[in-house]
């Protein structure tokens, strides 16, 4: 009994203090501007249409059955509203939540895979917090940070304990299934290596291959039907075009490229060298250090058995993925917590067996810090840049108010990084921490009102409740419909200028009080007098337009004179203001 306490106490030493920071950083990050187009808010827009509508079986989106995803990741969202009431607060601190639980459990899985070194439960999860890009994508409400979340927690019961060296295969099941549940079947390839080539890093495994593969197979078979458990009635509910999607052509037309072709599907084809010419990104800012690359290049065999645990997962892992057609960015966030595991265990290794190379400062920080002072220099010089006509743009017009004093931060960061001696993977941890929280922050201040669409969402919300049919131009993705609380289907308008043009018409006499949204280049004088709003959205406009002044003009006529000015966002964007 009198463990336990110092147990507890040793647990939460072992999470000091790169949890607590990682969480203040986080928070603060994804609580500095609204949910990002179009990730979260397509997730959101799920959740809030099957929450509304009350579609508990089958997620939709804007009136139809979405195949896309499978329903855990709107579960978990609808279970908070239950109890903190519907709002985007509960939906961000979810995946602070679940990104918080990736570097636990990426520190327990380095405390199993290397029971020797305890170095390494300390600095893999500080590797892991680094990563700017992961970092960046765990601020949207998406689904592959849950997944990366049951990923670790399969993986981690593989591993052995001092008490038990055979998986626990019941728990490797119930995690493969609600990672099924996450994303659909894609979790497998995330998984299946380190199983399938087991006896290369496990003794356990080597010496019971049958029951490693027997108990394992059946952890497999236990996660796939907890997998139909939702997809066999969802298919018979959700009708025939949804069950086809859903049970073939979503996950196939990801695979090949030709399967997606004329069907709709969200396939992203990339060809296979997208990861590689990624990687460093994916691997930033660690990709900056010397002695990353030479403890990586440096390893020999004999391997430690977690070397080759790391080797098994992400060698074979992104081989595949680079095979697969489908490719995102953010496809291979699981794996990061395998990279974070090869580079601490490949340092580690260095240090025990060249630690003359290890210590060198040639091999230090330096190139980080270098770039993060000429970054300050640059970010110190744009006003002047800005000022003298040397340099325009829509970030550098933008964010000149503000360099200098982000200029500082990054000399600060820069001067950090350049130290020399003990603790310097944590002082360039804390620093890439820090430096994308810095990023993220200058772009909520310069870059965000041109992803924040409450002002059109608001309109709309208003809108619908007006009883005013709403149409779209083109492909509609469900952002505006969370946070204008909109609970009808938008009527999305295809085809060509000829097609649309007559789908305008048509639109109009059927609904003389709708309004359409049409996305632009650039809002002309027309849209500038007739239109009920304009607002920037990425690197086009946004506008809303009465349908029966938008189809005049489409046919060649003048719209009768609007009872209001086009209301223009931001306000005070001196360039384009209502024409008399």
């Amino acid at each position: 009994m009198s463990l336990s306490p110092y147990s507890r106490s040793e647990h939460l030493r072992a999470v000091w203090p790169w949890l607590p920071l990682w969480a203040v950083v986080a928070l603060a990050a994804i609580f500095s501007h609204g949910p990002m187009p179009l990730y979260s808010t397509r997730t959101l827009a799920v959740a809030w249409e099957m929450w509304n509508q009350g579609h508990w079986l089958v997620p939709h989106i804007n009136g139809q059955p979405y195949s896309e995803k499978a329903p855990l990741l709107f579960w978990l969202i609808q279970g908070g509203w239950f109890v903190f009431g519907v709002s985007d607060v509960w939906p961000r601190i979810l995946e602070v939540l679940v990104g918080g639980a990736q570097l636990v459990l990426v520190s327990l899985l380095a405390r199993r895979l290397f029971p020797h070194r305890p170095w390494m439960a300390r600095a893999t999860p500080w590797m892991l917090l680094a990563f700017g890009y992961a970092f960046l994508f765990g601020l949207q409400i998406m689904y592959d940070v849950l997944l990366a979340t049951w990923t670790l927690a399969a993986l981690l019961c593989l591993t052995p304990k001092s008490q038990r060296a055979e998986p626990r295969w019941l728990l490797f099941g119930l995690c493969l299934g609600l990672g099924l549940l996450t994303k659909g079947p894609v979790m497998l390839l995330h998984v299946v290596f380190p199983w399938l080539l087991g006896p290369l890093w496990s003794d356990w495994a080597s010496e019971h291959r049958a029951r490693w593969y027997g108990r394992g197979l059946l952890s497999f078979l236990l996660g796939g039907a907890m997998l139909l458990a939702w997809a066999l009635p969802a298919g018979f509910s959700g009708g025939e075009a949804y069950r086809q999607r859903l049970f073939f052509t979503q996950t196939a037309g990801r695979v090949v490229d030709k399967l997606a072709q004329g069907k709709d599907l969200q396939n992203h084809a990339e060809p296979f060298w997208f990861y590689l010419l990624w990687l460093p990104v994916m691997l930033f800012p660690f990709s900056g250090w010397p002695r990353m690359w030479v403890a990586v290049a440096s390893l020999r065999r004999p391997l430690e058995s977690g070397l080759r645990f790391a080797l098994c997962w992400l060698v074979p892992g992104f081989v595949v993925f680079s095979l697969i057609s489908g490719k995102q960015v953010y496809y291979p966030l699981p794996e990061l917590g395998g990279m974070a595991l090869l580079m601490a265990g490949a340092i580690a290794v260095l240090r025990e067996r060249r630690p003359v190379v290890a210590a060198s400062g040639w091999l230090g920080t330096w190139p980080l810090a270098l770039g993060s002072i000429v970054f300050a220099l640059l970010l110190f010089a744009l006003p002047l840049l800005v000022a003298g006509n040397h340099l325009h743009g829509e970030w550098p017009d933008a964010a000149a108010p503000y360099s200098r004093y982000f200029s500082v931060v990054f000399l600060l960061l820069g001067a950090l990084v350049l130290l020399r001696g003990r603790g310097e993977l944590r002082r360039l941890a804390v620093a890439g921490l820090i430096g994308v929280l810095a990023l993220n922050t200058l772009f909520t201040l310069t870059l965000w009102n041109r992803f924040d669409l409450r002002p059109i969402s608001q309109m709309l919300g208003a809108a619908e409740q007006a009883g005013r049919p709403i149409a779209f131009l083109g492909n509609y993705e469900g952002q505006f419909h969370f946070e204008g609380r909109l609970t009808r289907p938008i009527q999305e308008l295809f085809g060509n200028q000829a097609v649309q043009d007559q789908a305008i018409q048509d639109f109009s006499r059927a609904h003389p009080d709708g309004v359409v949204v049409r996305r632009v280049d650039q809002p002309d004088a027309t849209a500038l007098r007739y239109a009920l709003l304009v607002q920037p959205f990425r690197s086009s406009w946004l506008e809303v337009w009465p349908a029966v002044a938008l189809a005049d003009l489409r046919a060649g006529q003048t719209p009768p004179e609007p009872a209001q000015p086009t209301r223009v966002y931001p306000s005070d964007d001196r360039r384009y203001s209502p024409r008399p």
